[in-house]
């Protein structure tokens, strides 16, 4: 049995998170301020003993003491908002490289040992190599959150080498399913009990990517801290194949029982400022340690499409 502290625990990757860690036996304190996750998302769990609350943004000060006797810290809280942060990317450096300042200052205070942080594909920016490695270079990415990102893992790195720490860098793709609100899958969803008839589709619908079911993914973060062992493990996570915008478009209106909708492109290879068009990250250092990938990106968009409509 662990203690673990999951930064972000309410929001969507955070919570499941949170249930797994519970199912495996682990006691676990979830610190979220509730910008973007809600203590539903946590219900099952705040009745009970092995689970704990504390509403509280990163960037104030009195969650630190709580890190008092941890074994390993999820730091899953951020500002994931690829779009708007072209627009205020204030919030994203506050909320993604400050916050991560402090998780890791607070972990070397209380000699926290372990740190698991979810990345991103977008600190790989439009890379010519596809499905893309860990190993690609250079790295440049093309939104500011993927900046914010990346200079999260270099901190990272940085605490590990410096401070005896352990840490497991996930740099996701897409990731979708259950409590998820945010991404495609939700804003067409939105749009479409607005207006059943019309679907407006962000770019040319050609975009292309990978999508990875969000139970899936937390199987992956698991199994590569299972596995992996080094100061500095870093990993991609997704599905070995990928699905247009198109696509998905058809199986969200599929699932709603919806006919006939007309699809209306804002036009554009990019969906908005910072989007990558293309995108397919390679998972085989994670395979080359046994973890198999269980499902496709089809799939996970029809199950994560069903799940979200209830």
């Amino acid at each position: 049995m662990m203690f673990c502290i999951v930064t972000g625990g309410a929001g969507f990757i955070g919570s499941h998170i949170v249930d797994t860690l519970v199912a495996g036996g682990d006691d676990v304190l979830v610190i979220d301020d509730c910008s973007a996750g809600t203590p539903e998302n946590l219900a099952q769990h705040l009745t009970g003993e092995r689970v704990r609350f504390i509403r509280q943004n990163l960037l104030d000060d009195g969650w630190q003491e709580h890190l008092k006797g941890a074994d390993r810290v999820y730091h899953i809280a951020a500002d994931p908002d690829v779009r708007q942060s072209a627009v205020t990317p204030d919030s994203q450096m506050k909320n993604n490289i400050t916050a991560t300042y402090r998780v890791l200052e607070a972990m070397r205070a209380h000699g926290v040992p372990e740190l698991v942080f979810t990345s991103t594909s977008t600190v790989y920016g439009e890379a010519t190599v596809i499905p893309t490695p860990e190993t690609y270079t250079p790295l440049e990415p093309i939104s500011v959150y993927g900046a914010t990102k990346l200079a999260c893992e270099a901190l990272i790195s940085s605490y590990c080498h410096s401070f005896d720490m352990q840490a497991w860098i996930y740099r996701f793709a897409n990731i979708i399913g259950e409590r998820s609100n945010h991404g495609v899958i939700p804003d067409f969803i939105h749009k479409l009990r607005k207006d059943p008839q019309e679907l407006e589709i962000l770019g040319d619908g050609r975009q292309t990517k990978s999508y990875l079911e969000v139970g899936e993914c937390v199987r992956a973060v698991e199994f590569g801290i299972d596995h992996a062992h080094d100061p500095v493990n870093t990993f991609n996570i997704g599905s070995e194949d990928w699905i247009d915008v198109v696509a998905i478009a058809d199986i969200v209106t599929e699932e709603m029982n919806l006919s006939g909708v007309r699809y209306r492109f804002t036009g554009g290879a990019r969906g908005w400022v910072g989007d990558v068009p293309k995108m397919q990250l390679s998972v085989e250092r994670l395979k080359a340690l046994g973890w198999r990938c269980e499902t496709t990106s089809r799939e996970s968009v029809r199950t994560a499409t069903r799940a979200l409509l209830g």
